[in-house]
């Protein structure tokens, strides 16, 4: 079987031009990564969304840019052919465009990331994508639904819903890929609006809870079962892992208790000349 060429910019908009869906998934450790580079999929997203579903945190806002780096690193060692894209987490751009410039960089000097991924599509999150655009970087927008500044949209609800709200969503699309973005993330906004806006747009559009699109992402624990409780509503989910760990681990902890675990076949030999030396040895000890 020959190996896949790497999945470079040129390839992306290669695929947007043939109308070829891009498929986009999550990762956050080497074996997902690994998972996710056997599967073929074009592009993987270290999102921020590591914060809930790898580190415990109750939302994105938490996870700092060093926990990023090492996230992403772990991923940039098992993946080979599929483009990474790292999020930059909250608190790593706001202050300033140079203070998302450094942080754009060490994620692609120490981390290997492909593009980062930047939320929002307001004025000063359009001069932070423009300043890490020239500095060298490839830039992903995210916009609609965007998890880290939540709070100011009313919680993780749907956009796009009220003529303000789409007209907004719109907007920002259109500022978003006037600054440099190579692709868009749009989240949790209606599919008939999301239709008009990818009509609008010459770069790719990836949605999330957002209808058809230029492709598609999810979160690798949602649509793999492992997420405890309960998912969006845009997720489908593909296997249940979260409850074949469960079973595997309460079997495991079962045959433990018993003694049924390990078996002779789990164990190693030895010769019984050695045997002899070590019971020689103890005896001699004990006495």
């Amino acid at each position: 079987m020959t190996e896949r060429p790497p999945v470079t910019l040129a390839r992306i908009a290669e695929m947007h031009a043939a109308g070829e869906q891009i498929v986009m998934v999550t990762a956050y450790d080497h074996p997902s990564a690994r998972a996710a580079e056997r599967a073929g999929v074009d592009m993987i997203l270290v999102g921020d969304s590591a914060a809930q579903v790898v580190l415990g945190y109750d939302g994105t806002a938490p996870v700092s840019l060093d926990e990023m780096l090492m996230l992403a690193r772990a991923v940039r060692r098992a993946v080979r052919t599929a483009f990474v894209v790292v999020d930059l987490p909250f608190g790593a751009t706001e202050i300033s465009d140079e203070q998302a410039v450094a942080s754009s960089l060490r994620l692609v000097k120490e981390a290997g990331a492909d593009a980062v991924k930047l939320e929002g599509g307001q004025p000063a999150r359009l001069s932070r994508i423009r300043a890490i655009v020239a500095a060298g970087i490839p830039v992903v927008g995210h916009i609609g639904l965007t998890p880290q500044t939540a709070t100011a949209l009313g919680g993780l609800r749907a956009q796009g819903r009220t003529v303000d709200t789409a007209l907004r969503v719109a907007q920002e699309a259109l500022d978003v890929e006037a600054a440099g973005a190579i692709a868009l993330v749009v989240e949790a906004v209606p599919a008939a609006v999301v239709a008009e806006i990818r009509g609008a747009l010459g770069i790719p559009l990836i949605g999330i809870g957002a209808g058809a699109a230029d492709g598609q992402v999810l979160v690798h624990h949602d649509l793999l079962g492992i997420t405890a409780g309960r998912t969006a509503r845009f997720v489908k989910q593909y296997a249940a892992l979260g409850d074949a760990m469960a079973e595997g681990i309460a079997t495991y902890a079962a045959e433990v208790r018993t003694g049924e675990f390990p078996s002779a076949e789990h164990t190693y030999p030895v010769a019984d000349d050695v045997l002899d030396q070590v019971r020689a040895h103890l005896a001699a000890r004990a006495h």
